[in-house]
Parts: C-alpha cells; sequence; structure tokens
C-alpha cells in the first residue's frame, strides 16, 4: 500500500486519467473528489461488497477481491 499525505485542494493521479483530489477536512472526516472516465467503476468499498455479495452468480463483477 502506498501512503500519501495531501493538503487541501492536493490531488492524486493514477494512470493519468483518474483524479483523486481532497475537497475538505473536516476533524476526522476527508471528502474526497474523484474523476475517472465513465468505464472506470467508483464505489465506497462498503458498496462494493454489498454489490458483490447479491451479484447472481452468472455474471461476474471484475473487482470483488476486496
Amino acid at each position: 500500500m502506498l501512503v500519501l499525505t495531501r493538503r487541501k485542494d492536493e490531488e492524486i493521479l493514477i494512470n493519468d486519467n483518474i483524479s483523486i483530489k481532497v475537497l475538505s477536512v473536516k476533524g476526522n472526516r476527508v471528502r474526497l473528489g474523484v474523476e475517472a472516465p465513465s468505464d472506470v467503476q467508483v464505489n465506497r468499498a462498503e458498496v462494493q461488497k454489498l454489490l458483490c455479495e447479491f451479484e447472481v452468480e452468472t455474471v461476474p463483477v471484475q473487482s470483488c477481491g476486496l
């Protein structure tokens, strides 16, 4: 795991086409903005886990290896 420190309005770039920006920091809460191509699925981990649990067995979900 790569661990980075960012301040408000600073960004992280992934593969030149995904941007993660720190929008605000209040106490122990951080708001992030994610810009990614429309073919890249972006979910919170808990949402992805639920999607994988309820996915029909005949339709595999690519990123269920959490």
